[in-house]
């Protein structure tokens, strides 16, 4: 758990002190290969998604932009829950108790809702959200299609946003339609998260797995 943090946050500092316009120049000249392995070691390194996103649309246009920022997005999400649940999951898991240990038993059977809810809304970094769920009980194909279906609005989006910059002025309702569709998205899932936590309060076969109120 330790090693964990202390990679995380040298890997952060390294990277907020590069010259990243510098290196995203340079990286594209040689190919969209390096763009995304530079995407991803950004993601890791816990620098905004939003940047890495509107960055890949300026590069690439707004298709290809959103390929890239989705498919780095994806990878550095992937990489991050790995390396979590390799370094901090026995840790963590070992010093649960009472309501923390019964909600992550139900993020191990609910755990799609709780990710797609938390890709959609940005209430933490991109990264440091994957690095925390690969520590908790979540299965890793509930995370990458939580991932999947909570990224790909905002990537859309932002990509779409990044290639309407260089293009002056082509930012319109087809650019910020993705993000719409994303919070209807997440009203949805965030209702049915609430009903299905109530439900199983209520169950009576339930009790030991029900998450904390």
């Amino acid at each position: 758990m330790v090693l964990l943090g202390v990679v995380v946050a040298a890997m952060a500092v390294t990277a907020y002190a590069l010259p990243l316009q510098r290196l995203a120049d340079s990286a594209a000249r040689l190919g969209p290969a390096p763009v995304l392995a530079l995407a991803v070691g950004l993601l890791l390194a816990l620098v905004p998604r939003t940047a890495v996103s509107v960055a890949c649309g300026a590069l690439f246009g707004a298709l290809a932009g959103f390929a890239y920022a989705l498919a780095a997005g994806l990878l550095a999400a992937g990489l991050a829950f790995a390396s979590a649940r390799w370094l901090a999951r026995g840790a963590v898991a070992g010093r649960l108790r009472g309501r923390a240990a019964r909600f992550d038993t139900w993020l191990s059977r609910r755990g799609l809702l709780a990710v797609v809810v938390v890709r959609l809304v940005p209430i933490a970094p991109f990264g440091l959200v994957s690095y925390l769920y690969g520590s908790t009980g979540v299965r890793t194909r509930h995370y990458l299609l939580g991932t999947l279906i909570g990224a790909t609005p905002s990537a859309a989006t932002w990509a779409g946003v990044g290639a309407a910059v260089i293009s002056q002025g082509r930012l319109g309702v087809f650019t910020l339609a993705p993000a719409g569709a994303g919070l209807i998205v997440t009203v949805c899932a965030a209702a049915y998260w609430r009903s299905s936590m109530r439900r199983e309060r209520m169950s009576p076969t339930d009790t030991d797995v029900r998450p904390p109120r």
